[in-house]
């Protein structure tokens, strides 16, 4: 298929074929692919500047007039100059600063004609830089240069400014600004530049010999853009690049339903809508979002009270606050439209360009977290409260995997999409089968790569690894049955509904493609030339950019002329060089004797002749060996004609081979390349399906590890209740309430002890008290996590759980002065509160911690009393946590509040938190003593308790304060295993694990007179989280053909470490689970000491004599192996 697509390839325009991912539509603008002209015309809109430079031969010197800039900007690029004024005016750096002063805002660059090299006119570098400004006005402007990436103007300042970049030629006044970076240090450049917000046009040069007295033709590579790398000659490297998380373009607006959100996503065509938002959430998707834009539309000007007075005081003063000290700007009309012609206009876009809708919509859908909510339970980093992420995954799960749980914790799914999750993560649990490795790809990158043609092989292997890791869940029992769950989840997330069947039978049909024509790992045909009188290094450095890329079998005809051509330039040097390096070692001489060898003139990319003293003295020729070649052989010279150096030599014969060499290396380098985005082309009509299984394993993933950390901290799946709203009061109040037993806090880990568990039986509001220190806090922010972990169908940090599906989980914890708004602590806690009783209903979980402890008591107990009274009269479960006793003196009108208090035991006269939750009430604060224990001086603690004594005197009941401790231990089951299928085993090697299966099931059996069942964990692959905190005893198969017996608890790491040493990264595990430790070293001692009587070798059979058990014939029928 492609060996004869190899010798002519021409690339029709990509399309998009709809799976329902992308439709078709036309090539944008700003992509301008890399080749040159000769290879692109499958790409007709790419953008060259083809200029001839006018030149005279009479040298005329001149004096220029000072004139006064004129005004020549034109109307349309009057915004974006002015746009460019205020970035200038941000910028604080002495040399940035002297560079600013000769700046003139007349032009899309800043140049002012009158400084040296600042003309614009027709045929200059300036004028063909203002004509690519022109397309992208606001992005910085790199033009190659020879070997520097240079800018001038405007663009030239930001590079000082924020690349930290010096001004070419110091800091002269009489020259236009100017900055650049060489070729080495671009993507170092970019990297600034993006991370500062901006983003980057860079403008290449054709490569290769140019027209006398013409300039280099030019045009416009790609761009980069916060989110979005330049990727541009990719394709040709033989490394993997790292993708950024995609930055989206925001808009937000108000309606009468709530706050909306738009998001859109340039490099995916994609875009989200949000509608129904509080102000809370909105701020909070905009604190865990980096955006590269921010537009603002007028709506959010009005209020409720039909005023325009947008500011930090009541409606919209969080969000003002937020946006405040962004940049954003104001836009009117549809906002979906509004801001889908933005992107076009920013990214240079076709007007006709479209982008799909992934808004999956769910009325049922609870609403996101509160900013206050997501920060107190760890969401979103906030110092001094325990990660919600770092508990919920393996340390060493983070990237994709992080971000998509990270995400669902922001935005609790539908109830539909969290059973569906619980049930996948159910089987996670108890499957046996081993579990692939989960290569993970950014869907953003995908379409990048494969949209501008510059995927390499290695991402070729990785999209490979992706399709074949699919098949392997289809192809197993136990992993297809998570694969037809996995399938809901990913449509929610991708906004792609793909069919499992068409998935399935689109991942082999795309895995045989690439198979076809790329060169795997295991592949090893393509061995660089080697010729004994040539440096090796020569020929790996001039092959290694193109052979095993591709499947020799599609390039014949290139390889063939490669190697006659290598073969060749041997024989050249052979027969010129060879005969003078058998003179020059024929002589002999003590001091300066002749000097001559065959080097690699690596700069050069030559094989030259380097020596000296070498001729016959006084020329005189004698027709010795040598010297014939030695009166053909001439000064080298470098690619523009100069002579390298005194002591480098070659002959015309070398040069013409070293030509031919080099013509037949790029001739198969260019043929490679056009397979590679031939298959680009190819994959990028089936990208729905890729994105798919990218977004996939990316689940499967994060919910493989999420199950892996739950088991190993004992957590449990919860029961999840569908909230139902019911006319029936009483049928509502029967099918209400949360109940979790034995919940530890989240941030403790329950397997190592020593945490407190509470019961939380709620069928109503909480009025919670207890002491300083009892408890509150962290039993709220308990309560929080483990009702969100529920939601999102994850497990919960609890020995058992009864979770309603809540349609909002408000936490509200403390609050504090925000100086820059302008707003006190107890400003800020109200309007939290009035979004939270706004938002609240009669299936939303509500926990305010010390409610209204910010103002004088006597009015803020009123406060709190009402809000209480109004939280009753919804009917929504929650905790209201206080210090303010006064509110049970109150005339409250409560029905469903019920008083809780963090119970104290008296030891040694004094009160003790116990950390238990109680009936009752709780009036002892114990805040002098809490003071004490913080160091605070006794003199004024005794003053404290003498003012206390004469005005606040009362006395406690102690009887308010119970507790009870229960803790429960269940034995941890094991399962029997089965032996799990891999394609990737050979059948060699599943023969011989059957072998050692059967040996060790015969041994163990003979023994203890129970079944042994085995499970085989292939290459690439890894035990699954049922081995999570059980002990298991193993057998690997070392590359010295030796087997290895172990036993562990922990046999995650114990493959992770194995396989971390050298040769051992595909070494494949056999191993059975065991009830216990003791049992599992017995086990091990037995097999070391039996398994060589079997005909096996093993590397540790000293370790057979570590214990007396193995050699003798004891009966071991009190072991009982978990079926």
């Amino acid at each position: 298929m492609y060996r004869s697509a190899a010798k002519s390839v021409v690339i029709s325009g990509h399309r998009w074929r709809s799976v329902g991912l992308l439709t078709r539509y036309p090539l944008p603008r700003r992509h301008f692919i890399s080749y040159p002209p000769s290879l692109s015309a499958r790409n007709p809109k790419q953008i060259y500047c083809f200029t001839d430079r006018k030149t005279s031969t009479i040298n005329i010197k001149a004096t220029k007039k000072a004139k006064e800039p004129k005004n020549v900007t034109r109307e349309k690029d009057y915004p974006h100059v002015i746009w460019w004024k205020e970035k200038m005016q941000v910028c604080r750096k002495t040399s940035c600063m002297q560079l600013i002063n000769r700046l003139t805002y007349s032009n899309l660059l800043g140049l002012d004609e009158n400084l040296k090299n600042g003309s614009t006119k027709e045929g200059t570098l300036n004028w063909e830089l203002l004509k690519f400004k022109s397309k992208f006005p606001r992005e910085v402007l790199l033009c190659r240069v020879g070997e520097f990436y240079e800018a001038v103007g405007f663009d030239a300042c930001i590079l000082v400014e924020f690349a930290g970049l010096n001004p070419f030629s110091g800091l002269r006044s009489n020259g236009v600004p100017k900055a650049g970076c060489p070729i080495m240090n671009l993507h170092q450049t970019l990297d600034d530049l993006t991370r500062n917000g901006f983003s980057v046009c860079i403008v290449e040069e054709i490569q290769g010999p140019a027209k006398s007295r013409s300039r280099k033709s030019r045009f416009i590579s790609g761009h980069a853009h916060p989110g979005s790398p330049y990727v541009f000659g990719l394709v040709e490297d033989d490394r993997d690049l790292e993708f950024p998380e995609p930055m989206p373009v925001v808009g937000l607006s108000r309606s009468a339903k709530g706050y909306c959100i738009v998001s859109v996503l340039e490099t995916m065509k994609t875009y989200s809508l949000e509608d129904g938002l509080t102000e809370e959430a909105v701020v909070t998707k905009l604190r865990t979002c980096h955006y590269h834009h921010l537009f603002l539309h007028k709506s959010l000007k009005n209020n409720s009270s039909g005023t325009t007075r947008w500011t930090e005081f009541g409606e919209g003063g969080l969000l003002w606050g937020e946006c405040n000290g962004r940049h954003f700007e104001w836009i009117e009309g549809n906002i979906v439209n509004e801001i889908l012609d933005k992107v076009k206009e920013l990214y240079g876009l076709d007007d006709d360009a479209t982008f799909r809708n992934v808004t999956v919509a769910s009325e049922s859908k609870p609403h996101p977290l509160h900013l206050g909510t997501a920060s107190q339970i760890g969401v979103i980093p906030t110092e001094g409260v325990p990660l919600l992420l770092k508990v919920l995954l393996p340390s060493n799960c983070t990237g994709l995997p992080a971000i998509y749980i990270r995400d669902l914790l922001l935005n609790p799914p539908a109830y539909a999409t969290a059973t569906t999750i619980q049930a996948i993560c159910k089987l996670m649990s108890y499957i046996s089968c081993s579990i692939p490795e989960f290569t993970c790809i950014a869907p953003s990158k995908l379409v990048k790569l494969l949209e501008l043609r510059e995927a390499n092989h290695v991402e070729f292997c990785k999209i490979k690894s992706v399709l074949d890791e699919i098949l392997q869940f289809h192809r197993n029992s136990e992993l297809n049955e998570i694969l037809n769950l996995l399938v809901y989840p990913t449509w929610v997330a991708s906004g792609l509904k793909i069919d499992i069947e068409l998935l399935v039978n689109k991942c082999e049909s795309i895995s045989l493609t690439i198979a076809d024509l790329i060169s795997l790992n295991d592949e090893s045909d393509q061995k660089s030339s080697s010729y004994a009188n040539i440096p090796s290094e020569f020929f790996e450095d001039m092959e290694s950019s193109w052979k095993n890329r591709v499947k020799k079998i599609h390039l014949k005809e290139a390889y063939e002329e490669v190697d006659k051509a290598a073969e060749a330039l041997s024989l050249a040097v052979t027969e010129d060089f060879d005969p003078i390096i058998c003179r020059i070692k024929a002589t002999t001489a003590p001091h300066g004797g002749p000097k001559g060898e065959i080097l690699y003139a690596r700069e050069h990319k030559a094989i030259w002749f380097k020596g000296k003293s070498f001729a016959p003295a006084h020329m005189v020729w004698a027709d010795t060996p040598g010297e014939k070649q030695i009166k053909q052989l001439k000064p080298s010279i470098d690619s523009k004609g100069r002579k390298v150096g005194a002591e480098w030599f070659t002959t015309m014969k070398v040069e013409d081979a070293l030509t031919r060499y080099h013509e037949a290396g790029a001739k198969a380098k260019s043929m490679v390349l056009e397979l590679l985005r031939g298959l680009s082309a190819d994959l990028q009509a089936e990208i729905n399906v890729l994105v798919f299984a990218s977004m996939l394993l990316v689940i499967a993933k994060a919910l493989f590890a999420h199950v892996s950390e739950g088991r190993r901290r004992k957590w449990v799946f919860p029961t999840l209740i569908q909230s139902q709203q019911s006319e029936e009061k009483e049928e509502m109040d029967r099918n209400r309430g949360m109940k979790i037993t034995g919940l530890s806090p989240y941030w403790f880990d329950t397997a190592e002890g020593g945490a407190v568990l509470n019961t939380i039986d709620m069928k109503s509001m909480f009025l919670l008290t207890g002491p300083n220190g009892g408890g509150k806090s962290s039993l709220l922010r308990s309560i929080s996590a483990a009702a969100l972990l529920g939601v999102c169908g994850f497990m919960v940090p609890a020995e058992s759980a009864l979770i309603p599906h809540f349609d909002s989980i408000m936490l509200h914890v403390k609050s504090y002065d925000s100086p820059a708004d302008g707003k006190s602590s107890f400003q800020i806690e109200m309007s939290e509160m009035r979004s939270i009783i706004a938002r609240a209903t009669s299936q939303s979980l509500v926990l305010v911690d010390e409610i209204c402890r910010g103002t004088e008591t006597a009015k803020g107990t009123c406060i709190a009393g009402s809000i209480i009274e109004t939280l009753d009269s919804i009917g929504c479960l929650g905790v209201v946590s206080t210090h303010l006793h006064g509110i049970f003196n109150l005339p409250l009108t409560i029905k469903n509040t019920v008083y809780k208090a963090m119970g104290s035991d008296s030891v040694n006269g004094k009160a003790k938190p116990t950390w238990k939750l109680i009936d009752g009430i709780c009036r002892e604060s114990l805040a002098f003593e809490t003071a004490q224990k913080e160091g605070l001086p006794v003199t004024i603690i005794q003053r404290a308790e003498h003012l206390y004594d004469s005005v606040y005197k009362t006395d406690l009941n102690s009887e308010t304060y119970k507790g009870f401790h229960e803790v429960c231990n269940q034995p941890a089951g094991i399962q029997e295993l089965t032996i799990a299928s891999s394609d990737e085993i050979t059948n060699q090697a599943k023969k011989f694990w059957k072998d050692v299966e059967n040996v060790v099931c015969i041994i163990c059996h003979k023994k203890i007179n129970e079944t042994v069942r085995c499970v085989l964990v292939g290459p690439r692959q890894q035990p699954p989280p049922l081995t999570i905190g059980a002990s298991s005893v193993y057998v690997i198969l070392r590359p010295d053909k030796k087997l290895y017996v172990g036993e562990t608890d922990n046999l995650q790491g114990r493959v992770r470490a194995h396989r971390s040493k050298q040769g051992m990264q595909n070494a494949s595990f056999l191993y059975f689970l065991v009830p216990g430790k003791s049992v599992a070293c017995q086990l091990e001692t037995l097999l070391i000491n039996q398994l060589p009587n079997h005909g096996f070798k093993l590397t540790n059979v000293a370790d057979g004599q570590h214990r007396n058990f193995g050699t003798s014939d004891l009966s071991l029928e009190s072991l009982n192996l978990h079926r």
